[in-house]
């Protein structure tokens, strides 16, 4: 299993917001770039960039720390918040996102993200299945809709989606837990997708149940921050 950290993005300085709340904002680190090449040499591969500005404004605004970030490190970045448009994610890409995840485009817009599917591939296109008590919530969580996320999900996957990130906004960092039942009920109803954990993640012990479950990775951002979980642990679990 990946073990993912993540640099969320606000005005450029990495931040990181409480159950996806703006007024509940917390300030990390001013300089993303730093904290990405400290992931890169704690040995993780990768990395989830999150443009928060970009998932209120509805466009890519974060895309400069991105582009630094990808020239700077190695590290295979999926980016997301903010991807609304075909400009969008040619930017995202050719500032060096190797995995670009929509979830709001996929609500709103299915037909835009059925053919960025078709024209990029499911390698490189994720699934954005972010839910409130099993509602999927989009533009930055700030608005829930009535769709149920396992239906939600089934859908894309008939239409090919092969990676989903599922984060539940309602555990999202409170480092509480994941949401554990979440993530078996969606392996459940669709084996062979390649889930990523996101939200709640508290500990090592919550990663390792994770793994024990099979995910293709965990996505693990204020637990690093707050440092319930640190890098040497995380490198000793990656086997590093």
């Amino acid at each position: 299993m990946y073990i993912i950290p993540a640099i969320d993005l606000i005005d450029g300085k990495a931040v990181r917001l409480t159950q996806g709340d703006y007024r509940q904002k917390k300030e990390y680190n001013a300089r993303p770039l730093e904290v990405a090449q400290q992931f890169e040499d704690a040995g993780l591969t990768r990395l989830h960039l999150v443009d928060l500005d970009g998932a209120r404004e509805k466009r890519v605004i974060n895309w400069k720390v991105l582009e630094q970030i990808a020239a700077k490190t190695r590290l295979h970045i999926d980016f997301g918040g903010g991807v609304q448009s075909d400009d969008d994610l040619r930017v995202a890409f050719e500032c060096g996102a190797k995995q670009v995840t929509g979830g709001s485009i996929a609500v709103k817009q299915p037909d835009v993200f059925e053919r960025w599917l078709s024209r990029f591939g499911a390698d490189k296109i994720i699934l954005g299945a972010d839910a409130k008590h099993e509602k999927i919530a989009v533009s930055g969580w700030e608005e829930g809709t009535e769709l149920w996320v396992y239906d939600f999900v089934d859908n894309y996957v008939d239409k090919g989606v092969k990676y989903v990130i599922s984060t539940d906004v309602s555990k999202d960092g409170l480092l509480q837990g994941p949401s554990f039942d979440l993530y078996r009920n969606l392996q459940d109803r669709a084996p062979d997708l390649n889930i990523i954990a996101s939200g709640g993640v508290s500990n090592m012990q919550d990663i390792e149940t994770l793994a024990d479950m099979n995910l293709f990775g965990v996505i693990v951002g204020k637990a690093i921050y707050e440092g319930r979980v640190t890098l040497k642990e995380l490198m000793l679990f990656s086997g590093l």
